[in-house]
């Protein structure tokens, strides 16, 4: 039975909690931030969990996370 290959980009992207849920970045953090204001941009640094539903997706494309 061959390995599978996990998908580089989910890997860079989501890292597994110890309860083995998916913690990821949030989006909207990157450029044009001078109009977001200071609260808004604070609360985008916080890492956030992966969505319930979504979380066998996630497994399937990290097989060995």
């Amino acid at each position: 039975m061959p390995k599978i290959k996990t998908n580089r980009g989910a890997a860079k992207r989501f890292k597994v909690t110890a309860s083995g849920r998916f913690k990821r970045t949030q989006s909207h953090h990157r450029h044009i931030l001078t109009k977001k204001s200071t609260k808004r941009k604070r609360q985008l640094r916080s890492p956030s969990l992966i969505a319930e539903c979504d979380t066998a997706m996630v497994r399937r494309m990290m097989p060995y996370a």
